[in-house]
């Protein structure tokens, strides 16, 4: 598994998988010892998920080597501010029965357009995953769904930048003014979704080309955002898919091609804006 480093020195696999709706324990169990045998380590859950016991679950009972993986959660919603967040985070700790997070992220920001005093919220609850990083309980920090202003607006007041924003990346759904932003800060961004739900899988231009390549339109998906810097975190349960999501190696995508994936319109996915939404599970 390729990794990339992250400014701080940590090194994240640049393919993990994603655990959003599965919450059945069995069900996690096989789907963790799965991806552990096709070679994942990166493994993203999330409070919202409500997925943290059963993963902790799983890795004690698979027995995984706890050094090997590279666990990453979220904050949510309900845990805005700097207390707030250090109690989520070592809630979190206690329900995955971990030492350590490998990184933890700020799930939504406060919505701008609906609460007068996001700044502040976001500035404080930064500050409280600050001092989980001094502390050693997480080896890095981070966002998810920040757009630029929420990222510059952070900067003001913050001692340590984000070392990654995740956010839904994939062909119908891009932003290169956020990639160039992030890459230019060494803000490593992630691809949440970046098979958009699954509803890119059966759109026909992906298809065709796809076809001529000789891969999945899944395949392609990814490698689009792995050329463009991303860190991908595709969701499957099913074992044959994990295993093609990770097998990307073997092709590369031209820059027409790039350019073409990249003028695509919206596909499908989630497609939200995060200073709008409101109690929303997210990915």
């Amino acid at each position: 598994m390729e990794k990339v480093q992250l400014r701080n020195g940590v090194l994240i696999p640049s393919v993990g998988l994603g655990t959003w709706r599965i919450t059945d324990r069995e069900q996690l169990l096989e789907t963790v010892d799965s991806a552990y045998q096709c070679g994942y380590r990166l493994f993203d859950t999330a409070m919202a998920y409500t997925n943290e016991m059963a993963f902790g679950r799983a890795v004690r009972e698979l027995k995984l080597p706890r050094e090997e993986l590279f666990i990453q959660d979220k904050l949510w919603r309900t845990c805005y501010g700097y207390a707030e967040a250090q109690e989520a985070c070592k809630r979190s700790l206690k329900k995955l029965k971990t030492d350590y997070l490998d990184a933890y992220l700020i799930h939504w920001p406060v919505p701008a357009k609906q609460c007068g005093n996001y700044r502040e919220l976001n500035a404080e609850t930064w500050r409280g995953l600050e001092q989980l990083y001094r502390e050693g309980c997480v080896r890095a920090i981070g966002v998810c769904n920040f757009k630029q202003h929420h990222l510059e607006e952070l900067s003001e007041t913050a001692s340590v930048l984000p070392f990654m924003n995740q956010v839904e990346c994939h062909p119908g759904m891009w932003n290169p003014e956020l990639t160039a932003y992030c890459k230019e800060r060494g803000i490593q961004l992630e691809a949440g979704s970046p098979l958009g739900n699954g509803q890119l899988l059966s759109d026909e231009r992906l298809c065709l080309m796809a076809e001529k390549k000789g891969v999945t339109a899944a395949q392609l998906c990814l490698k689009w955002a792995l050329q463009h810097g991303y860190v991908v975190l595709p969701k499957t349960t099913n074992k044959e898919r994990m295993r093609e999501n990770i097998e990307t190696k073997h092709f590369e995508l031209s820059r027409d091609e790039m350019l073409i994936l990249d003028g695509l319109p919206f596909l499908g996915g989630l497609g939200l804006d995060s200073d709008e939404v409101n109690n929303f599970e997210g990915f």
